[in-house]
């Protein structure tokens, strides 16, 4: 990812961004907060973080995670990659000039190949941005375990303007 042309924004702006990219992630989207996922890591890879919960399982004899809360959580996951990559592209840009262009993001496709069952008491989400275009930005996500196990990838698009 190349950054951009311009002055790079301040340690002190780039950590009000960081804040603000993790409050709106954590606590403004209120999905996420159902699905408890935390923000673990911005850069150089989007992580984000989550515990196995009752409410979560999709396979009660099994306790295995439910299909929904995976292909939730890798769509969540590539959304936040691309509003990091947003950040990263836009550098001399203010928090709220980067903020106020997430108004009219959402999902365009969306592929999750479940590998193996969601089984486990920790999981961890990471997103990479394969392609940041105008209108449009491209992303692979991964869920492991904490054993580190391969549970789904993804593949998505998103409309980002």
């Amino acid at each position: 990812m190349t950054h951009a042309a311009g002055p790079r924004r301040s340690a002190d702006e780039q950590a009000r961004l960081d804040a603000a990219l993790t409050d709106l992630f954590e606590r403004r989207i209120s999905f996420n907060q159902v699905l408890g996922l935390r923000v673990t890591q911005l850069l150089p890879q989007v992580r984000l973080a989550f515990d196995m919960r009752p409410e979560l399982v999709g396979h009660y004899l099994y306790g295995r995670l439910h299909g929904g809360v995976i292909s939730a959580t890798l769509d969540a996951t590539g959304g936040f990659a691309l509003m990091v990559a947003i950040g990263e592209k836009h550098a001399d840009e203010t928090t709220e000039q980067i903020m106020h262009r997430f108004a009219r993001m959402g999902t365009i496709d969306l592929r999750i190949d479940y590998l193996r069952p969601g089984i486990g008491q920790h999981f961890v989400a990471s997103a990479e941005v394969t392609r940041l275009g105008g209108r449009v930005g491209s992303t692979l996500m991964r869920l492991v375990n904490e054993q580190g196990t391969l549970v789904a990838t993804g593949a998505a698009a998103y409309m980002i303007s």
